[in-house]
């Protein structure tokens, strides 16, 4: 049984937003602050990556648990309303999230992952997976 009302559910969706979000924030001033200049959310680049370093075609997405589908049997659990839709496009997300990650590589592009809780928890770590590249 869902507990919020439409209105309410409809006033969550609003937002949520793709960019700008305190993970992305989170990485983004820590590359900086260690001298590191990127590009961010480059629209001319398949995927849309979070983060581009042009020079060296590495390019840097952040994914939510949850759109993403990180544990996505515990994930389906959580949805109490319209079940089917959103396993489905949570479904839809994952396969996408793979064909990008092939198509860049498959143009050259290294492509690092991250989920929002290795950046809540530690973003010197996410730092750390870029500077081994």
């Amino acid at each position: 049984m869902d507990r919020l009302t439409r209105e309410q559910h409809r006033k969550n969706m609003q937002v949520i937003r793709s960019s700008g979000t305190k993970i992305e924030n989170t990485l983004a001033k820590a590359l900086w602050s260690k001298g590191y200049r990127y590009r961010k959310n480059c629209k001319d680049i398949i995927g849309k990556p979070d983060i581009v370093f042009r020079k060296y075609k590495i390019a840097v997405f952040y994914d939510s648990e949850f759109w993403h589908g990180k544990d996505f049997s515990s994930i389906v659990k959580r949805i109490g309303t319209n079940k089917e839709f959103w396993k489905n496009k949570i479904r839809r997300n994952m396969k996408r999230d793979i064909e990008v990650t092939r198509q860049l590589k498959s143009g050259g592009w290294i492509v690092l992952r991250f989920w929002e809780t290795e950046i809540k928890k530690g973003s010197a770590e996410c730092v750390l997976e870029i500077e081994k590249i």
